[in-house]
């Protein structure tokens, strides 16, 4: 049996993650980026728990590491934020293991870095701790390649979806491996850049990646960087993606309701709406005037 066929065979044992495969009627999928403790865990699990409700597809959530040489600087101050806050993974998974039970809709995609999270953990242990907090998918940033076939084979035998990744740029045998292995979703990222830092994603070169990725795997293609609002989510609609990444966006709408000391939960469903994901809350209704026997 070749190394693919056993791969692919061992990939459809995996529990199905279901990565956007509910998305709303008429929109592709929807990503948001966050770091864990930005904001602070309590507030974060409400606002999960509204992303829920409102029936988003998928929270990327990072375990937070500095000095990304990926994210610019709203991405930055975010991570510095909930690191000075304690972030580690151990409270990061144990959050994750508190609060999935209770969620219904919401994907989970956990990102870790392998130099601040995970060097020196074996990968079998590192997925198995993964596995048992709940995420539905986990996607390893800064793997180095001479780790990637440990990592896949683990993910494999661990049992846990993973997100792989690849570039609008990527030489076709990049593009294959990320198909290959690919079990949560494909992030297609669609410039090379620092987050935030990007011009919008441009449909005519992404296109034919799309359409070569969906020759060779059914798992989902997301589109990263670069995207910021709804003109961008409907672009990638019309190209075949099945989901958008919004990353700084995101972030930067947490750092300023923080900032100007708004809720924080109230604040971001308000992203929501502008992004076409949500309903604009009805207004609140007048107070009536006292009336004399009142005052």
């Amino acid at each position: 049996m070749s190394e693919r066929a056993s791969t692919s065979d061992a990939a459809e044992t995996l529990p199905a993650a279901g990565f956007f495969a509910e998305r709303q009627p008429g929109r592709p999928g929807l990503a948001l980026f966050l770091n864990a403790g930005d904001p602070p865990l309590d507030v974060l699990k409400d606002l999960i728990r509204m992303l829920d409700e409102e029936r988003i597809d998928c929270l990327e959530l990072a375990v937070p590491f500095p000095n990304s040489p990926t994210d610019g600087k709203v991405i930055r101050r975010s991570a510095k934020r909930a690191l000075d806050a304690g972030m580690d993974l151990d409270t990061v998974l144990a959050f994750l293991a508190d609060i999935k039970p209770h969620l219904r809709h919401i994907k989970i995609a956990l990102l870790v870095d392998w130099s601040h999270s995970i060097k020196g953990t074996p990968m079998p242990e590192f997925l198995e701790r993964v596995k048992v907090a709940g995420p539905h998918g986990v996607l390893v940033h800064g793997l180095p390649p001479r780790m990637r076939d440990e990592y896949y084979r683990a993910a494999r035998e661990v049992g846990q979806p993973i997100v792989t990744t690849c570039y609008a740029s990527s030489e076709p045998q990049v593009l294959a491996e990320a198909a290959e292995h690919g079990t949560a979703y494909i992030y297609l990222v669609a410039h090379y850049g620092r987050s935030g830092d990007v011009a919008a994603p441009e449909p005519s070169a992404l296109r034919p990646i799309i359409a070569s990725l969906r020759s060779q795997t059914e798992t989902p293609v997301a589109v990263g960087f670069g995207v910021k609002d709804r003109s961008h989510i409907d672009a990638l609609d019309a190209i075949g993606a099945d989901a958008a990444i919004i990353g700084s966006t995101c972030v930067a709408r947490i750092g300023a309701a923080r900032m100007n000391r708004r809720d924080i939960v109230d604040d971001f469903r308000g992203l929501l709406v502008e992004l076409g994901y949500a309903m604009p809350a009805p207004p609140k209704p007048e107070a009536e005037p006292l009336t004399t026997a009142q005052s």
